[in-house]
């Protein structure tokens, strides 16, 4: 019976079910700790067959169909069948909706070597630099406190030149969905992911894994999960309350999970089976590290007496009176004393400008200027908001009501209520006036300043960066 079923098993099939053999064969142990390792063709070859039987032996149609041949070469199995396929509907199922972690198959994931001193970095990028700013925070300590770990940076962002700015950090681009010229589906986007990935793991074979970003892409996950390597998400916690929970299962493929302080509290974590470790705010730069006042004006062309407002407001056209910052910029150019600096995003489409006291300033990280603004207006987000407070910086919060997670009113409202920031939660033409007529008062901007020290904390990057290196 079984020679009959087996003549009838595709070759192709038949051959991938072999491939274990050829990999324990075929594969050299690595004991050099230092190096990293390019893996010649016929390696890379039986890796990315390692991965793609992994796949085939976890996809629905496979298993299903593995389940019914073993009861055909059993036959006394077969009464149990539709019990079987009930199981194993509802494990697909449950996989399917991230409730469930598919099976690992231990012998086809075989451990390459022992482990380097490497940590992979993975930032998203969303609508900003958050998730990278994050990451690259915590980066440039380690690298300053241990400059014998590797650190390598595997990003969606498309502005990489900011590593080479930062530290010398290996970098490698995965592009979004929306980043080729015809958006791709998401199973093949992941499926890229996950070889690109894996690539890099077994080049640099890093003892430690680090992710920032709202939801973990599956192709990642798949990467990630039979590697024995330290896994951590830095996840901040400031999520609306009526949006939408992060599968169970996904967090359960980290060891750990960061939560850097926020301006309200975070959600609980008491469910989750990894380690909740937590820390003051993530910050980019710390006081010192920012620019002089006159340095800067004199570069912008500003004069010294001017009343210099930082604008930073995200997508919209300033050139259009009816929108938010259209109305603005208007507003702040009215008083014939403010110059308005301009803070435009490497990501989004260079600005148009008209006006003589008006400048832009496209770099990064934007708040290496915060020292040369008087006020600032500015949307809610995380760096944002903790910059400012950290460096003093009386600041106009229009929070974004449209995100599908970050509570931005939330936070920005505990600075208000400690009489550090105001928030404009309906942007009208009357409540922006009001908002920078408050603001131009220099005895207001001063109370402001005062208020937000009672606000201010340690650096978590910091922090961070000494409990890493001390895990590895």
């Amino acid at each position: 019976m079984s020679r009959k079923i087996k003549r009838r098993i595709p070759k192709k099939v038949r051959d991938i079910v072999k491939i274990p053999k050829i990999i324990k064969k075929g594969i050299k142990k690595i004991e050099n700790t230092e190096s990293f390792v390019i893996q010649n063709k016929e390696n890379m070859i039986i890796r990315k067959y390692k991965r793609e039987l992994s796949r085939t032996r976890n996809s629905a149609s496979y298993r299903v169909g593995n389940a019914i041949i073993s009861s055909i070469i059993k036959p006394w199995n077969l009464l149990f069948l539709p019990f079987s396929l009930i199981t194993l509907s509802w494990q697909l199922v449950s996989e399917k909706m991230g409730m469930a972690s598919p099976p690992v198959n231990e012998s086809v994931f075989e451990e390459e070597g022992v482990k380097r001193n490497s940590i992979v970095f993975f930032p998203t990028n969303g609508v900003g630099f958050g998730h990278f700013t994050r990451l690259l925070s915590i980066a440039r300590r380690i690298n300053k406190l241990d400059p014998a770990i590797e650190l390598v940076f595997f990003t969606t962002m498309p502005t990489l030149h900011i590593l080479k700015e930062q530290g010398e950090f290996t970098a490698y681009h995965m592009p979004g969905r929306k980043g080729y010229k015809e958006e791709i589906d998401a199973t093949a986007w992941n499926k890229i992911t996950e070889e690109f990935l894996s690539n890099v793991f077994e080049i640099h074979r890093p003892n430690m894994f680090i992710f920032d970003g709202v939801f973990p892409y599956r192709g990642m996950l798949n990467a990630i999960r039979p590697r024995k390597m330290q896994k951590i998400w830095v996840r901040r916690g400031t999520f609306k309350k009526n949006s939408s929970k992060i599968p169970l299962e996904s967090l359960n493929y980290f060891d750990t999970i960061i939560r850097p302080a926020d301006g309200i509290d975070s959600e609980a974590d008491d469910e989750y089976n990894p380690d909740i470790i937590t820390c003051d705010p993530i910050r980019l730069l710390d006081l010192e590290e920012l620019e002089n006042r006159d340095d800067v004006l004199r570069q912008l062309g500003i004069p010294a007496d001017s009343l210099v407002v930082y604008v930073q407001l995200g997508a919209g056209n300033i050139n259009n009176i009816d929108s938010e910052i259209g109305m603005t910029v208007n507003t702040l150019l009215n008083n014939e004393n403010i110059y308005v600096v301009l803070g435009e995003s490497m990501l989004g489409k260079r600005m148009s400008l008209k006006n003589e006291r008006m400048r832009v300033i496209r770099d990064y990280p934007n708040s290496r200027f915060f020292n040369s603004f008087d006020f600032a207006i500015m949307a809610a987000g995380y760096n944002s908001f903790h910059e400012a407070i950290s460096f003093s910086l009386p600041t106009i919060f229009y929070p974004n009501m449209n995100t599908g997670k970050d509570d931005q009113y939330a936070r920005a409202k505990v600075a208000e209520d400690a009489g550090a920031m105001v928030v404009i939660k309906n942007r009208k033409e009357n409540t922006i006036a009001a908002a920078i007529e408050r603001l131009c008062d220099p005895n207001v901007r001063e109370r402001m300043r005062k208020n937000s020290k009672k606000l201010q904390r340690d650096n978590g990057a910091e922090q961070l960066a000494k409990y890493i290196i001390d895990k590895l």
